[in-house]
């Protein structure tokens, strides 16, 4: 399996987010300083973050995951964390966003005929639970492969049911907004790599502990094997079944686990979110690209362990925000909205020379945000705080086996230029609209 490079060209990063502050009109300590952290300004640094009291355990020391956090998921405390805020790509752990998103619209006993093109475009090795094609799938079945298979083939069926894939990216990215998770750009609902999509530790737990208040959401992760349905056996004419097992490997073992999702690909590493449960106390736990593949589950429940013995020990160091209700602060905030300061500083150190080349398109993304929302409200300068997600490119080597999977053709990234010349000039057609008489 090919590898991506962590080699980062900083004069090449440099010079983006210098594009990005000329773009917008604003000096450099405004881009970096204009909106405050999510959750807290410690959340923001890209060290360990505790604050021990008398008696507190220490750290687990063999931690190697590039981000993660440990939060307590009844009152939202942050009890430790690294790099909380670092935009990485999610891998499978996305799913869980796709899940907060659609999981609601359909009643689970629903039956749905599975049609040849929702099965179609699915990535290259791609993770899937073995869908056939004109045949009817029960939602509930459909969603245990996509918690239990992560199956990628269960993600796109469900999203067709929901209007489509782009129309299910528009929501989740929306859904994304209102739980305040400002690092996370959607670009595929099953978390298939693709240029620009990540999501950090930090968002990743606010889309576990919003799941885990859903009954079906909790009762789908939770569960450790099921029978899903298989063919028509040409014999019989009676339609099989197989067993599906549950690919989160902590589930069962770790006393208490609840779930939630687990993911892995070329560009992510693994990935993995859990829940657990000990004296009536929840515990969240994220880690995000450890050095080995195998390690993020020890690495999980190490954190659970110390989290659990460090309970009224530490000082929380930040906060999981909570869901915005009201429609029209969702619509203010806007997509991406105080991701621009902590998740370029932290992208400076997890980028290669490819994604920069999307944070410049983020800024042209950031300039015609901002100049529509002054189009319609008021005339003046454009300001740097109203962004939108920034996207974020990783460079696609090789593919995977297990939530998801590299290879993404030519076609698409033929698309991307295409989109990123219509974006510029929209940007540009924007600006003179703000500079017109």
């Amino acid at each position: 399996m090919q590898q991506r490079s962590h080699h980062v060209r900083r004069p090449a990063a440099a010079s983006a987010v210098a594009a990005l502050v000329l773009a917008s009109g604003a000096p450099a300590a405004t881009a970096q300083d204009a909106v405050g952290v999510v959750g807290g300004e410690r959340l923001g640094r890209p060290a360990v973050q505790v604050a021990p009291l008398a008696g507190a355990p220490a750290l687990p020391s063999a931690l190697t995951g590039r981000s993660w956090l440990v939060a307590d998921a009844a009152t939202g405390e942050v009890l430790a964390a690294q790099n909380a805020h670092l935009p990485l790509p999610p891998a499978s752990t996305l799913k869980m966003l796709f899940a907060d998103t659609v999981l609601p619209k359909f009643d689970r006993s629903l039956e749905h005929r599975v049609a040849p093109a929702e099965l179609a475009n699915l990535g290259a090795g791609s993770s899937l639970v073995g869908i056939k094609e004109n045949l009817p799938y029960r939602v509930e079945d459909l969603w245990r492969g996509v918690f239990l298979s992560s199956g990628n083939d269960a993600v796109h069926v469900l999203a067709h049911m929901n209007g489509g894939l782009a129309q299910t990216v528009a929501q989740m990215q929306a859904r994304a907004v209102s739980l305040q998770a400002r690092d996370t750009h959607v670009v595929s609902p099953d978390g298939y790599d693709m240029d620009g999509q990540v999501s950090s530790a930090y968002d990743l737990t606010l889309f576990a502990r919003a799941g885990l208040r859903n009954a079906d959401f909790r009762a789908y992760c939770s569960t450790r094997t099921a029978r899903f349905p298989g063919g028509v056996d040409k014999t019989t004419g009676q339609r099989t079944s197989f067993d599906i097992a549950n690919t989160d490997r902590l589930l069962g073992k770790y006393p208490g686990l609840i779930g939630v999702k687990n993911g892995y690909t070329t560009n992510a590493g693994s990935t993995f979110t859990g829940a657990a449960e000990r004296n009536g106390r929840t515990l969240l736990v994220t880690v995000m690209h450890p050095e080995a593949q195998a390690t993020v589950y020890d690495e999980a429940a190490s954190l659970l362990d110390w989290g659990f013995a460090a309970v009224g020990k530490v000082q929380p160091v930040g906060h999981l925000a909570e869901e915005l209700a009201d429609p029209s602060a969702v619509e203010s905030a806007g997509p991406g909205s105080g991701v621009l300061p902590h998740a370029i500083r932290q992208a400076d150190r997890a980028l290669g020379p490819g994604g920069w080349t999307a944070v410049a398109l983020g800024g042209a993304l950031v300039l015609l945000a901002a100049g529509r929302s002054m189009i319609h409200r008021r005339p003046g300068p454009v300001a740097a705080a109203e962004a939108v997600p920034v996207p974020v490119a990783f460079t696609r080597t090789g593919a995977t086996a297990l939530g998801g999977s590299t290879a993404v053709g030519g076609r698409r990234r033929r698309r991307s230029v295409r989109a990123a010349r219509a974006v510029r000039r929209t940007v540009d057609s924007a600006r003179r609209r703000l500079h017109r008489p």
